[in-house]
This record gives structure tokens, C-alpha cells and sequence, in this order.
């Protein structure tokens, strides 16, 4: 193999396979650390002692006010703008997508290919969204995801998307890791699409797995008698799930409402990954978009035409590697 370089593509990169999988590749499928299990006897940040019982029994908590909500509502503006839509005009949600999705399953489900603006940077560096990572993993050294966001529309004929109940990571690996996202508008109705998941197969999903054929979907659980819980969120709202949690977005059945969302995680840093540490940053500073499994970019390239490098805080710094712990 050739030497590896900052403007690799992530696919080839050790460590880093998400190129049969729809993970997000700026970062690893797994941790070599564990999650906390609130050994280490540090003091929790963020979390209430009921939201770590919650948290622990459930596999998901949602953190309330994470960031500011005007600091959502200027992102949640910038996601109209950047998919060339009116909010206030349903006749111009509907334009075709610019490019074919590998992962037709997501297709209609209202996926937004930008990745390093400012707006996105500046939810991932706020400091309570960061402190309830470091509850959840026990550890300060963290990078975040260089994610996505989602404006998830009503469903009308031939634009539909009728959701469904997933892993992003094979739970027989029992990856260490967790997924997050952030509410960039009230999802109070639930009938407006948003997250849902089955805490119950989170929970005994080594007792299930007993009951099922052995040439079963390792991503794709047979959900039957299970009950989906479908969380509501308000503007601002951080919600973290471990990804052994089964779960997906809800179709939008609301007839006028939009589902948005900023995909937000953390795990701990790679910093002895030259290679992803260097790729990482080029993806900021030259605003690239992460070339996963399920997602094909932005054909316009309008981050790198229309953006600004984002500005990093000294701790967006660390979050993204530019710095060392």
C-alpha cells in the first residue's frame, strides 16, 4: 500500500472500515476503551444519578438544553438554505435527490450532506454536549464525529419513507460505542418522524438472539411483539444511544411538519492514528465530506465554495485532533 496521506480517502484507512456499513467513518466502529461503568469514581458532569440508571436500563437518555436553542434554530435555518428549500413552502421540499444513495433503504428519509460548517461546529464544541460524552465514557480525551444532519419531511405520495428498525454496528462484535443526535426543532408530535428504538432487545438481545435463524440479518432485527418507543425531543436536545441499541427514524406521518436533526457522537480519541488524525483534519479545514457506505456527497461541493474553514475553541481543537490531549 502507498504511504498514507491527509487527503486519503477514509475507506482505506485502518482501523476504519465503514465501507460495507453505514457508520460514520471519521471515526472508528469501536473503542478499544469501554463504555464507564463509573469505576474510575469521577463525578458525573451532565447526567443526574436517575438519568444513569435510565441510561444503563434503557440504552438511550436524552439530555435536555444541551445547546442553545437559538444555537439550533441558526443551524436548523442554514439546513433550509444549504438543501435549497423554503420552510414555508411545501411545494419546494419535494425536488429529487442530486445523487443516488447506495443504502436505498434511507432513501426519502431527508439525509443533509454537510459536515463542517461553522453551525456544526459550534454544537459539537459547546461544552455541555462534550461533558455528557465524558459521563458516558468515563474519559475527557474525546474526538467527535464529522456527522451529518437530517431534515426528515412529511411523507406524501411518491415521496415516502416508511422507516425501519436497525443496527449500525453487528451487536455479536459487541462494539463499544455510541451514536448521538440533536434536536434542531421541537419533535414533540410523534407522528413527525424522529428517533425510535426498542429498549426491550437492547435489553435481552442475548436471550433473543437464541430464538432466531441462524442466517439472520446481523443489522436488521426481526422487531415482531417488540414495542418502539418513539422519543420526543425539543429544540436543543441531546440524545445519546449505545449502538447496540436497535433503533431508526420514524416516518413523518405528520402532513406538515419537518423532522430536523444534527447527528452529533464522541468516542475516545485515536490519537496514535496518524492517518485518521491527519485525515480528520483536512476534513475540516478543507471541508470534505466523510466517503462512507451510505452517503454519496454533496455534487454542488457548496462547503468548500460557498463556507468558511469553521473557527474551533481550544477544546473543538482537541475534539477534532488538531490538538493533543
Amino acid at each position: 500500500m502507498e504511504t498514507m496521506t491527509p487527503t486519503m480517502n477514509p475507506t482505506m484507512m485502518p482501523d476504519n472500515a465503514h465501507t460495507d456499513i453505514p457508520g460514520n467513518p471519521s471515526t472508528a466502529t469501536s473503542s478499544h476503551l469501554k463504555l464507564n461503568d463509573r469505576s474510575n469514581g469521577k463525578p458525573l458532569r451532565v447526567l443526574s444519578e436517575d438519568d444513569w440508571k435510565f441510561w444503563i436500563e434503557n440504552g438511550y437518555i436524552v439530555i435536555k438544553n444541551a445547546v442553545p436553542k437559538e444555537q439550533a434554530e441558526r443551524l436548523a435555518q442554514l439546513l433550509w438554505e444549504f438543501e435549497e428549500k423554503d420552510p414555508n413552502d411545501p411545494e419546494t421540499w419535494y425536488a429529487p435527490a442530486r445523487a443516488e444513495m447506495k443504502m436505498k433503504e434511507l432513501t426519502n428519509s431527508g439525509m443533509v450532506e454537510i459536515y463542517n460548517h461553522q453551525y456544526l461546529w459550534d454544537n459539537r464544541q459547546t461544552p455541555r454536549v462534550y461533558d455528557a460524552f465524558v459521563d458516558i465514557w468515563g474519559t475527557e480525551k474525546l474526538w467527535v464525529t464529522i456527522d451529518r444532519a437530517n431534515l426528515n419531511l412529511p411523507a406524501r405520495p411518491g415521496f415516502e419513507f416508511k422507516g425501519f428498525i436497525h443496527w449500525d454496528y453487528d451487536p455479536e462484535t459487541k462494539p463499544q460505542n455510541v451514536q448521538g443526535v440533536l434536536a434542531l426543532a421541537d419533535q414533540t408530535d410523534e407522528n413527525m418522524g424522529g428517533f425510535q428504538c426498542i429498549p426491550e432487545l437492547y435489553r435481552t438481545y442475548d436471550t433473543w438472539k437464541l430464538t432466531q435463524p441462524a442466517d439472520r440479518d446481523h443489522f436488521k432485527p426481526d422487531t415482531t411483539g417488540f414495542e418502539l418507543v418513539k422519543v420526543k425531543m425539543e429544540a436543543g436536545d441531546l440524545l445519546i444511544f449505545n449502538s447496540t441499541q436497535p433503533h431508526g427514524i420514524r416516518p413523518n406521518l405528520s402532513g406538515n411538519k419537518v423532522r430536523i436533526a444534527q447527528y452529533i457522537s464522541m468516542m475516545p480519541a485515536q490519537e496514535d492514528n496518524e492517518a485518521l488524525r491527519q485525515w480528520r483534519i483536512s476534513s475540516w479545514r478543507d471541508r470534505k465530506a466523510p466517503e462512507g457506505y451510505a452517503f454519496p456527497g454533496d455534487p454542488r461541493g457548496w462547503e468548500q465554495t460557498r463556507y468558511q474553514t469553521a473557527e474551533l475553541s481550544d477544546l473543538g481543537k482537541k475534539l477534532l485532533g488538531l490538538e493533543r490531549w
